[in-house]
C-alpha cells in the first residue's frame, strides 16, 4: 500500500536551499523575499486580547465563541458588503492553508471527482486534490472547463502569485456558470485587503451573487492583514448548506482554533486602523521594490494587489533566481506555481524597510 506522502509532489521550497546559501553569503547578508511571511509586529491591541485570554484551561469549540462569530459576521458585512450574514454563514478555521489542503477530503471528494484551480496558483490547491485522490486540472478561464464531475472550483482573487484581480463582471459570470452546472465555488480572498491598483471584490458581494450564497464559500485570513501568521487564524463565510456539514466533520476531527487566538481575532476584526497602517507599510515597500526592479530591466505583470510583484527578465526563473542570489536577494521561482510561471519570479514585499531598501540598492548597483 502506498503511503499518503507518495501522492504528493516534492516539497518545492527544498529546491531553494542552494540559492539561499548563495544569497546568505553576500557580505551584506541575505534579503529574503521568497516567502510571504509577515515581519512587522503584531498590533498591541491584538497582543493584549491574546494575553487577556491566556488563562483558557478548557477546550475551545470548533465553531468558536459567539463573540468570534459576531466579529466575523460584522466584518463580512462591513468590509465585503455582504448582507444578512448570520452565525450559520461563518466558520473559523486553523489558518487558511490547513483548510485549502483538507477541504476536498472534508467535502467527501475522491476518485472520479474533479477539482480545478487557476493555471498560476498556490500549490496547496493541487495538494488538497491529491490528498483526496481526486482528479485536478488548471484553467485559464473556468467557464471553459468541462463541468462533468467538477465538484470544486477554486478562485483566487487577488492571486497568489500574480496579484491579478478578477473584476466584478468576471466574478458574476463565473458564479452564474458554476451555479448553472452545480459546481461549488470556493474563493480564496486572503489578500483582499491589499489592493493597490484595483479594488478587489468578494464573491459574497450581492452584485456578484445576486443576494444568495448558494454554492459559494469565501476564505479569509488574518495572517497578512493583521500580521497573525503565527496565530493560525482564518475563517470561511458563505453557504450554510456547505459550512454546516463542514462544522460537524471538523468537530469530529478536533480542528479547533485556540481560545486565546479566538479572542485575538475578535480584537483584530473589530479594528480597521491597524490594517490601514500595515497597508501603508506594504505600499511604501512595494513602490521601492517596483521601481528598483523596473530600473534593473525587469517587467512586472499584474501585481495590482496582494503582497507580491510578479516579475520577469524573459528567461528561465531559475536563471533569474541565480542572478538575484548572487546579489544577496532570494525570491521564489515562478514554476512553483505552475508551468506557466517558468519565466517569472515572485518577489515578496514582506521584509523590513531596511531590507527592502537594501534589495533596491543592490538591484541598482
Amino acid at each position: 500500500m502506498s503511503s499518503v506522502s507518495d501522492r504528493l509532489p516534492d516539497f518545492p521550497w527544498d529546491k531553494l536551499e542552494p540559492y539561499k546559501k548563495t544569497a546568505a553569503a553576500h557580505p551584506g547578508g541575505i534579503v529574503d523575499l521568497s516567502v510571504g511571511t509577515p515581519v512587522d509586529p503584531v498590533p498591541e491591541l491584538i497582543q493584549k486580547a491574546l494575553v487577556d485570554a491566556a488563562d483558557s484551561p478548557g477546550y475551545p469549540t470548533v465553531w468558536g465563541t459567539p463573540a468570534l462569530r459576531d466579529a466575523i459576521t460584522g466584518w463580512v458585512e462591513r468590509r465585503l458588503g455582504a448582507r444578512d450574514v448570520t452565525h450559520r454563514h461563518v466558520l473559523p478555521v486553523v489558518g487558511s492553508k490547513e483548510l485549502v489542503a483538507w477541504l476536498p477530503t472534508q467535502l467527501g471528494l475522491g476518485p472520479g471527482d474533479r477539482v480545478a484551480f487557476p493555471r498560476l496558483a498556490y500549490p496547496t490547491y493541487e495538494v488538497g486534490a491529491r490528498l483526496a485522490r481526486a482528479e485536478y486540472e488548471a484553467y485559464e478561464d473556468p467557464t471553459e472547463l468541462d463541468p462533468a464531475g467538477l465538484k470544486l472550483l477554486w478562485l483566487n482573487s487577488p492571486s497568489n502569485p500574480t496579484g491579478k484581480v478578477l473584476s466584478k463582471a468576471d466574478l458574476t459570470r463565473i458564479v452564474a456558470w458554476a451555479r448553472e452546472h452545480g459546481v461549488l465555488v470556493v474563493s480564496d480572498e486572503c489578500y483582499l485587503e491589499l489592493g493597490w491598483e484595483a479594488d478587489p471584490v468578494s464573491v459574497l458581494h450581492p452584485d456578484v451573487n445576486g443576494g444568495s450564497y448558494d454554492g459559494l464559500v469565501a476564505v479569509h485570513s488574518l495572517s497578512k492583514r493583521s500580521n497573525l501568521a503565527g496565530y493560525r487564524a482564518a475563517f470561511l463565510a458563505g453557504d450554510p448548506a456547505v459550512l454546516g456539514p463542514l462544522l460537524e466533520i471538523r468537530k469530529h476531527g478536533g480542528m479547533m482554533t485556540a481560545a486565546p487566538t479566538q479572542a485575538a481575532v475578535v480584537a483584530a476584526l473589530g479594528d480597521d486602523e491597524h490594517v490601514r497602517v500595515q497597508r501603508e507599510r506594504y505600499a511604501a515597500r512595494r513602490t521601492v521594490l517596483r521601481e528598483a526592479l523596473l530600473g534593473a530591466g525587469f517587467r512586472i505583470e499584474h501585481s495590482e494587489a496582494s503582497l507580491y510583484l510578479w516579475a520577469t527578465r524573459d528567461e528561465s526563473c531559475w536563471t533569474t533566481l541565480a542572478h538575484l542570489a548572487d546579489r544577496g536577494i532570494l525570491v521564489a521561482p515562478g514554476d512553483f506555481y505552475g508551468p506557466a510561471g517558468e519565466n517569472f519570479v515572485r518577489v515578496a514585499l514582506t521584509a523590513t524597510d531596511e531590507r527592502i531598501q537594501t534589495a533596491a540598492d543592490r538591484l541598482k548597483a
